[in-house]
């Protein structure tokens, strides 16, 4: 059966984005250290059309991710922050399911992304998701307000989380508002740039 994840990097006081998020500033003010660790990955790299980069263990972990994943659902707003990065090429490489209000037709990039508008629910963005993925998860990709809406209704099975060794003071904090639940711990890995922590939800 299809593993639905959330995979996010998260500073030590729980924000995955800095201050006044807009559409020309998506990581908000100040989290800049969020995403430092990432871009001179080997997997990473090679997913936006680099190359080089360092294979180590967090590069593998990335790469354990890419690989894992069949399809993708986001929110309209990682949508517009991040459509013009991404290009014609997007790093996906799979169906991606966008949650929103306003009806787009499908967008058919290269490399295998597709971005499909989904403007009835959470729930039939993720079916939509689940037959796309065959046996493969599906990623709730984010922002925040999408991966709360999924945990709240119970629908994330395993949420890792990148923890990096920086405190933003103020940001868009992951979990306000989700209430309370259970995890139960799968795996620690410890790397000199971040603690990557994989929990199964307990339901």
């Amino acid at each position: 059966m299809t593993t639905v994840t959330a995979d996010l990097a998260i500073s030590l006081d729980g924000c995955i984005a800095g201050t006044d998020v807009t559409l020309d500033n998506p990581g908000g003010t100040g989290a800049e250290p969020l995403f430092e660790w990432i871009h001179n990955l080997a997997s990473w790299r090679e997913r936006q059309g680099m190359s080089g980069g360092e294979e180590n263990r967090d590069s593998e972990l990335m790469r354990e991710w890419f690989d894992a994943t069949g399809a993708v659902v986001m929110g309209r707003m990682m949508y517009d922050t991040g459509a013009d990065f991404w290009g014609d090429d997007p790093p996906f490489r799979t169906p991606v399911f966008v949650l929103t209000h306003r009806p787009h037709p499908t967008l058919v990039k290269q490399g295998g992304t597709t971005f499909t508008f989904v403007t009835d629910g959470i729930h039939s963005a993720l079916a939509q998701a689940r037959a796309a993925a065959g046996r493969r998860n599906v990623d709730i990709a984010g922002g925040a307000s999408t991966v709360r809406q999924y945990l709240r209704e119970g629908l994330i099975d395993e949420l890792q989380l990148h923890v990096v060794p920086a405190l933003l003071g103020d940001g868009l904090r992951l979990f306000e508002g989700v209430g309370a639940g259970r995890l139960e711990q799968v795996r620690v890995v410890d790397t000199p740039l971040a603690t990557h922590l994989k929990y199964r939800v307990v339901k």
